[in-house]
């Protein structure tokens, strides 16, 4: 069984590309349906399919007021924090899809 993970997650089109904030309580699986274009919308629309920054959380709740949170930020702070934790806007996702 697939492990449950509750994350704010930003996707990129390409390096300093496009982004897309998300919320999800399942982020494996929510990562699965943005790389295989299951759910049309911004994020397809943009082709944004690269995990470059995600942030776990206990509590849904939490996370749904991070998230509105940091679609409220400017750019260039949305920018400073992917490259705290992926300076070189790797995919994350490629660690735990495998």
């Amino acid at each position: 069984m697939e492990e449950r993970v509750i994350a704010v997650y930003m996707l990129a089109s390409k390096p300093f590309g496009t982004l897309y904030i998300g919320v999800t309580s399942h982020l494996l699986q929510r990562i699965w349906q943005h790389k295989n274009n299951v759910y049309p919308g911004f994020a397809q629309r943009y082709d944004c399919k690269t995990l470059v920054w995600y942030e776990t959380h206990c509590e849904i709740t939490h996370a749904i007021a991070r998230e509105k949170s940091l679609k409220s930020y400017r750019r260039q702070n949305k920018i400073n924090l992917i490259e705290t934790m992926n300076p070189r806007w790797c995919d994350l996702s490629e660690d735990f899809m495998r």
